[in-house]
């Protein structure tokens, strides 16, 4: 049969099209939903079955949605076989962990060659997430999970025996650090090839904001270009398929709100192995409206952090942070762009908390550096911030990754008075990230919310 595209956005899943009525879908008894496998010259491509009535494909074509026909990397017209998909025999594997057993190294890479593979139907997937969520998953089996989200995907390889990264688990609306820690980290002279993600459920994540002032789909070729010039770069992880089974998970994941910190930390160290990173700081905010709300779980977020990082011979260190608010004042695209460049510019305006938590996770990553000593970091990032130096290297990543025109903020805007006179107790982060999304975010790069006001400000 011959494939062709079918112009349907299917959200990173392989759609595969036939017509009800044709003698190949009746004689084959292919029915909707079933997994098959198409397959041409050793290349295959696994999807989930839909079966059509309308005339768009011709009886002797197979339609592939978007995403699935760039997958396949074939052009259309190209004549391919299709067949049922052999039963996929990590299933057994899943139903062991539903039951309890605790699974080891060659189970879970099997799984996740499935998973990656296309294999796994919606049901099965979802089956993995809740067992691994609420067996729990013991310490080793979430080693085990990380090396094997590594080992299916890509791996970067970088010409440096230290590569340092930093991360945020998020919750927090705002909090845009990554743009100002990047070039302070960068004009210090340590390598920070920063890739991030774009928002999946906030209303805007780095590579969102970042594409307000440049480029972010970084080929690997480029990427290393400008890493080997600037010491850094801000581009899109979704560009590289870095632990690619980690993006089919979080599908399921957040629908269900699952955030099982077995999951999320083999999610989280998995991508950081797989782009090349050596040293890790991870930024745990913790707030009564937070992704977490205790410092107890944060504790213990912070120990499985350190023994699954130390497994996969990556050094991290866990800062626990104040999450109990907002940091910045614009949230969404444009809005946190704006911050970004008012810290970096040093302006008289620009929000003291999001300068202040920065410069104190810059510090802690260039401490990471033996030469600097344990306290001196924060001066030293400091002191780039206030020269200048800084503002001056992240002018040149945008433009080696390819300066934007930063649009201005939505022209609706409306101003929310408090009402009655008082001073500010609590801002939730959650509802207020909510609010960003309702006015457009992070699809209209414009919108969001802007805050005047801070905790513990009169009104």
């Amino acid at each position: 049969m011959k494939i062709r595209m079918v112009k349907i956005d299917t959200f990173r899943e392989n759609v595969i099209f036939l017509r009800k009525d044709s003698e190949f879908c009746r004689a084959q008894t292919f029915s909707p939903q079933t997994k098959v496998e198409l397959s041409w010259n050793g290349k295959t491509l696994v999807g989930l079955l839909n079966t059509i009535d309308e005339p768009f494909l011709a009886k002797g074509e197979v339609g592939l949605c978007e995403y699935a026909f760039e997958k396949f990397g074939l052009p259309a017209g190209t004549d391919v076989k299709i067949r049922h998909m052999d039963p996929v025999k990590s299933v057994d594997l899943v139903r062991k962990k539903i039951h309890g057993e605790i699974l080891d190294e060659e189970d879970y890479l099997q799984i996740v060659k499935d998973i990656v593979e296309n294999r796994y139907s919606k049901v099965e997937l979802t089956a993995f997430v809740v067992a691994c969520a609420h067996g729990p998953m013991e310490r080793e089996e979430v080693v085990h999970l990380a090396k094997a989200m590594v080992e299916t995907g890509d791996v970067i390889k970088w010409d440096s025996e230290m590569i340092v990264d930093k991360h945020c688990i998020g919750g927090i609306p705002g909090n845009r650090t990554t743009m100002v820690v990047v070039p302070i980290v960068a004009a210090y002279g340590l390598l920070i090839p920063k890739t991030s993600s774009r928002s999946i459920t906030s209303p805007a994540g780095t590579a969102d904001t970042m594409d307000a002032l440049a480029d972010v789909h970084l080929d690997l070729k480029k990427m290393k270009e400008i890493v080997s010039k600037e010491n850094g770069c801000l581009g899109w992880g979704g560009a590289f398929t870095l632990a690619p089974a980690d993006d089919i998970i979080i599908a399921v994941e957040r629908p269900l709100s699952i955030d099982a910190q077995g999951q999320m930390i083999a999610s989280i160290l998995s991508k950081k192995k797989a782009a090349g990173a050596t040293h890790i700081l991870i930024d745990i905010p913790v707030g009564k409206s937070a992704k977490v709300t205790s410092p107890l779980y944060a504790n213990q977020l912070k120990k499985l952090f350190e023994y699954v990082s130390a497994k996969m011979d990556m050094f991290v260190d866990v800062i626990i942070t104040d999450g109990s608010e907002p940091i910045g004042r614009g949230i969404g695209p444009v809005l946190e762009a704006i911050d970004v460049l008012k810290v970096l510019k040093n302006e008289k305006d620009a929000p003291k908390d999001l300068w202040d938590k920065s410069v104190e996770l810059a510090g802690r990553i260039l401490e990471f550096d033996p030469k600097v000593r344990g306290g001196e970091g924060r001066k030293i990032a400091e002191e780039i911030l206030l020269s200048g130096k800084a503002y001056e290297k992240m002018e040149r990543i945008i433009e080696a990754q390819g300066r934007r025109t930063l649009k201005e903020p939505g022209p609706l805007k409306r101003e929310i008075v408090a009402y009655k006179n008082g001073r500010i107790n609590e801002i939730n982060n959650q509802k207020i990230a909510k609010c960003a999304k309702l006015a457009g975010a992070p699809e209209d790069a414009g919108a969001g919310v802007y805050l005047l006001k801070r905790v513990g400000e009169k009104v």
